[in-house]
């Protein structure tokens, strides 16, 4: 009996088939084996339908090469249904970031990004927390048009369907980031250096963004006290009171970075330096790396954020005229830090409340932090032993 040959080539979509016969007419098939040629064809043919419709499937897809080796994919389970709200037509992930981010974007190609799982997702708590300061603060309604928040879970993703417009769905294969992800965990830190490189990947697509974590509330625009000539300016825990002094301590849960190649090679960098500090962070990694060499040869033009208008729990903004941002930093657990959000949502409805004269007379403070104590602020010392709270600082 004649030999037929079936090459299968796995390595890429479309997979591609190949049917080899012997150098012989087709005549001279003997009628015995004709039949059973049929049925390898029929078969093929099936085989090859099945394979082109999965094809289509996003998880053959991925939308950009990652440095860590792990790959963005929306979610496959919300695709395909009836109440599925993912587009499913397409090029794949990075066609739909894309277009997420071109509508979102200002004039200058520059979008908000805040990260969002399950854990914060839920119904009263810290993502509703965040988007009610963006709608009471001043100057910052309309920046809701520029904000992208970014799931990284299936629940994460329908809630923010919810309640925003620009939402996109990101997940990394192989790890679950739905749960509170509790400092310096296995999970903790995968997330945070995968959202580090997602930043990144933003940068590389030509997008400026201002990063913020959900448990930043956004009481005044702060695009005005942004440095102009910098490419990368970060908010601190503790602010020295010069802007250029490296021994600032950043929180890397707020800063604003202009794309470009300083900037790209920048985040390059600083992810490629989780291994050179294993087991760290990557706010402790940057900590580490400020002080490189390699920094300012790459004329990186750096600042730090003072926390007279980018206040936090840890150095809170003493004057309620001037804030722009405030962040629940240095608090750990979700219900504490919930808790002192609300008490600093409170204190800014008050203050806007009260008369123009008593605004700019008065000394009007926080009343915060109460639940997030003095006893989880960051202590002075190494980068690796400072104490945070749980994701999103």
């Amino acid at each position: 009996m004649n030999p037929v040959t079936l090459l299968l080539s796995f390595q890429k979509i479309p997979i591609s088939f190949a049917i080899s016969f012997p150098a012989t007419s087709a005549s001279m098939l003997s009628e015995s084996t004709v039949p059973r040629a049929v049925l390898v064809f029929a078969s093929i043919s099936v085989f090859i339908l099945l394979l082109y419709g999965a094809s289509d499937s996003p998880r053959f897809h991925s939308s950009s090469s990652s440095s860590s080796g792990y790959s963005f994919n929306i979610f496959p389970s919300l695709l395909g249904g009836s109440d599925s709200k993912i587009p499913t037509n397409g090029g794949g992930d990075y066609n739909k970031l894309e277009k997420v981010l071109k509508e979102a974007a200002m004039e200058d190609k520059t979008v908000i990004i805040a990260t969002l799982n399950e854990a914060w997702a839920a119904p009263n708590t810290v993502i509703d927390l965040f988007l009610e300061s963006f709608r009471i603060g001043q100057g910052t309604r309309r920046l809701l048009d520029h904000l992208v928040i970014v799931a990284l879970d299936e629940k994460a993703y329908r809630r923010c369907m919810e309640l925003h417009t620009h939402c996109f769905a990101l997940v990394t294969q192989g790890l679950d980031f739905h749960d509170e992800a509790y400092f310096m965990t296995h999970v903790y830190l995968e997330m945070m250096w995968r959202r580090l490189d997602f930043l990144r990947s933003l940068l590389e697509m030509g997008y400026n963004f201002v990063f913020t974590d959900a448990d930043i509330m956004w009481f005044r625009d702060p695009f005005p006290r942004f440095f102009l000539d910098a490419d990368f300016q970060i908010a601190c825990d503790y602010f020295s009171g010069n802007s250029s002094d490296i021994q600032n301590r950043p929180n890397r849960g707020f800063n604003y970075v202009k794309s470009n190649k300083r900037s790209i090679e920048f985040y390059k960098f600083w992810y490629s330096s989780r291994e050179t500090y294993p087991g760290f962070h990557d706010q402790d990694v940057l900590n580490f790396i400020k002080f490189d060499p390699f920094i300012e040869s790459l004329g990186l033009k750096m600042r730090f954020l003072d926390t007279a208008f980018f206040g936090g729990l840890c150095e809170p903004s003493k004057d309620l005229n001037l804030v722009c941002t405030m962040h629940a930093n240095c608090c750990f657990g979700l219900d504490s830090k919930l808790h002192d959000l609300g008490i600093m949502l409170q204190d800014w409805k008050t203050f806007l409340s009260l008369p123009p004269t008593l605004k700019r007379s008065l000394s009007v403070s926080w009343r915060v932090p109460q639940n997030c104590s003095l006893n989880s602020l960051h202590q002075h010392d190494s980068p690796g032993k400072s104490v945070q709270q749980t994701v999103g600082h």
